[in-house]
């Protein structure tokens, strides 16, 4: 019989009679090949389940010897089978037997079959097995029978990933058991969390995959498209002006893809084929993973996670309040294979006790954002949403950087004494908030709080800061979809003043490009965006923007006093071009309401080398300077610090870096700057311990590492710390790290590292 669009809905129609029907995984999978081969008139049906090992092994079939089932075995790229599974898209071939990667197996019986049809079967963009379909009579599939497969193994994708194919011993296999297991990341916020998983991304439960009235289906599809392409239209609703042409261009790509009248069909031929609209946008967003994790390019890379991240927008609109997964667990641990900051600010308030991320870096926003929330966070964990259902328990070790999933009884009481001994050493760091940072020897330091929310700055009093070291002004801009008004600024900016009475706040200028990219401003992509067109240059080129942040800091400080400084200054001739934009401001702001802030201090960030060797020409123009060690080690490494496979090879504590920075320190003093740091490596109490002695007085950190630093500093003899350290640094040895830690233990010195 031909095959058309009612087989495919009556194909459908029956594959939802036995999703719903009770029965054993293997003779369910019996049955679905069975309607397979009889409604596409298909000579054979077969599925594969890849392996622990990679292998390609047979666990159902309809059409070859059933004694083929669970002995047939295909090595990753071998055969037709395992083509499908490398490319991980179908394949359609008139005549198998003649093609170059066909690959005969006596067991199965398949000498007489030319056509074939191969589909790989997908989940979390990973491939997990493949659904092919044979005819004797040498023929081409068609489209429709390719979407249809397709479609099948969209369904069985979840109900293969917990078949264990290594027991499949005469054809009865079994579930595969969801055993304890324990996976390796990255620390972004240290701490400990136990809780339930709660899958960021929308999840299609696969009793929802079919439509019981495609009309209706049809329909919520067609609304929910229109409401994301005016969700979009919204972001480009923005003063062409202040967007400029570039940013402009790539939002209007971004668009034209939410547009793009063939995306919508397909999603309508889904529906029409007797899908869900969840489950036909599902399907799509299966296909747009699975290609991104195979594409070099970084152009179709680029537009398949655009592609991926409006499939997750329809599916969040369809779902309703913007499609959040409830959290209605007493503890939840948040999973995610990315995530931005204003998707993280969501949960803010819901109680979260870890977070887990598949692709992301320390310096992420998103991972900035879970500092700041003070969530013990875990980045950078490889297959981590294909390895945790829906309501898993887990452990979050953000101390050693492991996840438990799953958590075996022994597991759970070694987290139970950890949890305590966490709690008497935050107890000893609580009882030292009210004594100043002062070393033996009566050196008084400045320890100051990194900042970016208003919610960080509930923590100031409590975590003993003595001011705001760095507040990050482009959250505001980064969590919404339109460019912040300039009342919106002055009312954040106050608020943040009024939070910090009496105690200093250094405001640091958009530092936006990059990894930042904006919602509403999209920056345009770049080969190397880390060395791009960002910070204080894009606020340079966009002065309409740069000049209203800067009014509205002015009016915000009233006259109380500001504190600014601009990042990745590169030249004196940036600083200078900020500062007397700045200096106008402040005179336009003056005629205008007759005020303006009493004092006014001006400092730059070091995070290029280039800068560290112009200090001569800021003298007397900039107050302070303040050490941006996160982009700065990156340069001074030449390491991208967004690159997993790099970024931890930057180290400060190593001779080259710390001799660098003496540079600084001795060309500051020299020039009448005051020095600060910021950044990651203020935290960690070795890192802060070589500031300390290169002789930098104010260090900005997050809050939970204030406790640890103020320990330290109160336990160091800094005169007699400092000649010892200098002499190592002159002469250091292979190990300079284990020499440092080796020099503090010698001192008495009390470091939070082991």
């Amino acid at each position: 019989m031909a095959y058309n669009l009612p087989a495919t809905r009556l194909l459908m129609n029956r594959l939802r009679q036995m999703m719903a029907e009770d029965g054993e995984t293997r003779s369910r999978l019996d049955n679905v090949v069975r309607l397979i081969a009889s409604t596409m008139v298909a000579d054979v049906c077969s599925i594969y389940l890849r392996d622990r090992s990679g292998q390609l092994i047979l666990i159902a079939t309809e059409g070859l010897k059933p004694e083929a089932v669970g002995n047939t075995r295909l090595g990753a790229t071998e055969g037709l089978v395992g083509l499908v599974s490398r490319r991980a898209e179908p394949m359609a071939i008139q005549d198998a037997p003649r093609h170059p990667s066909f690959s005969y197996r006596p067991e199965t019986g398949e000498d007489p079959f030319h056509a074939f049809l191969g589909v790989p079967i997908l989940r979390g963009g990973r491939v997990i097995g493949v659904l092919t379909a044979q005819n004797r009579t040498e023929r081409v599939f068609g489209d429709e029978e390719i979407d249809t497969l397709q479609t099948i193994a969209m369904v069985l994708a979840e109900i293969v990933d917990r078949i264990d194919p290594e027991h499949l011993e005469n054809g009865n296999g079994h579930e595969r058991t969801r055993n304890p297991a324990s996976l390796r990341g990255r620390v972004f916020c240290e701490g400990l969390g136990y809780g339930r998983a709660v899958l960021h991304d929308p999840v299609v439960p696969a009793a929802k995959f079919f439509a019981s009235d495609q009309e209706v289906e049809a329909d919520r599809l067609t609304r929910a498209l229109g409401g994301l392409k005016k969700s979009i239209d919204r972001m480009m609703a923005i003063d062409g002006a202040v967007l400029g042409d570039d940013p402009r261009d790539v939002m209007e790509t971004y668009r034209l893809l939410a547009h793009d009248p063939s995306w919508a069909e397909k999603l309508q031929e889904g529906v029409r084929s007797g899908l869900s609209a969840e489950a036909s946008i599902d399907r799509a967003r299966r296909e747009h993973r699975a290609r991104l994790q195979s594409a070099r390019d970084p152009y179709l890379r680029e537009r398949l996670h655009d592609l991926e991240d409006l499939d997750n927008r329809l599916l969040r609109i369809l779902g309703g309040d913007e499609g959040r997964p409830v959290i209605s667990e007493e503890r939840s641990v948040l999973v995610a294979r990315r995530l931005g900051p204003a998707e993280l600010l969501e949960y803010a308030n819901a109680g979260l006790r870890g977070i887990l991320m598949e692709e992301a870096a320390a310096s992420s926003h998103a991972a900035i954002v879970a500092r700041a929330l003070g969530i013990p966070t875990l980045g950078g964990i490889e297959g981590l949403t294909t390895r945790i259902d829906q309501g898993d328990w887990l452990i979050v070790d953000a101390e050693q950087g492991v996840l438990h999933v799953r958590p075996d009884d022994a597991l759970y009481d070694a987290y139970k004494d950890r949890v305590a001994l966490r709690s008497e050493r935050q107890a000893a760091y609580a009882a030292l908030r009210d004594k100043p940072a002062r070393t033996k020897d009566g050196k008084d330091l400045h320890l100051m709080l990194n900042a970016g929310l208003e919610l960080d700055l509930d923590t100031l009093d409590q975590s003993g800061a003595d001011g705001v070291g760095l507040f990050r002004t482009e959250f505001q801009f980064l969590v919404s979809e339109t460019l912040p008004r300039l009342d919106d600024q002055v009312q954040l900016y106050r608020r943040v003043l009024d939070k910090a009475p009496g105690k200093p706040v250094i405001f640091r200028t958009l530092d936006l490009g990059g990894d930042k990219v904006l919602p509403a401003l999209n920056l345009q992509r770049e080969e190397n965006p880390a060395l791009g067109w960002r910070s204080i240059r894009f606020a340079l080129d966009h002065r309409g923007l740069f000049r209203r942040q800067l009014r509205a800091l002015i009016r915000a400080a009233g006259e109380d006093p500001l504190t600014v400084m601009f990042p990745m200054v590169t030249t004196p001739a940036e600083f200078f071009a900020a500062k007397d934009l700045l200096m106008k401001e402040v005179e336009w702001t003056y005629e205008a309401t007759g005020k303006r802030p009493r004092h006014i201090e001006v400092g730059v960030m070091l995070e290029t080398p280039a800068l560290a060797f112009s200090l001569k020409e800021l003298a007397g123009e900039a107050e302070f300077l303040s050490v941006g060690t996160n982009d700065l080690m990156q340069f001074f490494y030449a390491a991208d610090r967004m690159t997993p496979s790099v970024s931890d090879r930057y180290d400060l504590v190593s001779p080259s870096a710390l001799r660098f920075l003496k540079m600084v320190s001795e060309e500051c003093r020299t020039h009448g700057i005051r020095m600060s740091a910021c950044g990651e490596a203020t935290g960690s109490t070795l890192s802060a311990l070589c500031f300390v002695a290169l002789g930098f007085t104010n260090l900005s950190m997050s809050a939970g590492s204030i406790g640890p630093v103020k320990r330290m500093i109160r336990s160091l003899d800094l005169a007699a710390f400092r000649a010892d350290f200098l002499d190592a640094l002159d002469k250091p040895n292979d190990a300079f790290r284990n020499q440092l830690l080796a020099l503090a233990a010698e001192h008495g010195v009390e470091l939070a590292e082991g």
